[in-house]
């Protein structure tokens, strides 16, 4: 069941929200990165995921997220590992409503395989980009919650 936005901007107020972020790599070990088109963190560089809905299974959620962000229906989390848990904290909410602020609690994921180069589907972020973990760790247009994801040594795919 999908929330009103005004139950939902209730919710963001009162609760963290629980989310999946996607580390995803490509042959060339670099990771994809998204311009977010939509609050919190838009007009940066973040990593593709999504919130977890209430009543739906971890293992649904991640294919749902993989395939709104990615365009992939064939992923599992059986094809990735387990990368963390993390906080991300805003001032804003999707709603742009004044005074609200946004706590997620993240699971960030790493996929296990390279992704193919594709038209990745442009509903959250405008652009897409592939770039080293160095290259992320040093661009401030890249946001702080995901360069937090890169701050060690990425293990090899």
């Amino acid at each position: 069941m999908l929330l009103t936005s005004d139950r939902f901007l209730q919710t963001i107020e009162s609760t963290p929200l629980v989310a999946i972020d996607l580390i995803v790599a490509n042959a060339e070990g670099e990771f994809l990165l998204g311009y977010r088109l939509n609050r919190p963190a838009q007009n940066s560089w973040f990593v593709p995921g999504g919130r977890i809905r209430k009543g739906e299974t971890l293992d649904h959620a991640f294919r749902r997220i993989v395939h709104d962000e990615l365009g992939y229906s064939d992923l599992s989390r059986a094809n990735a590992e387990l990368f963390g848990v993390y906080e991300h904290l805003y001032e804003d909410n999707v709603f742009g409503a004044p005074g609200v602020s946004t706590h997620y609690v993240v699971l960030g994921y790493r996929l296990r395989y390279a992704i193919d180069a594709r038209a990745f589907p442009k509903k959250q972020h405008s652009a897409y980009r592939w770039a080293s973990a160095s290259q992320i760790k040093g661009d401030a247009n890249v946001h702080v919650n995901t360069r937090a994801y890169f701050t060690t040594d990425m293990p090899a795919i």
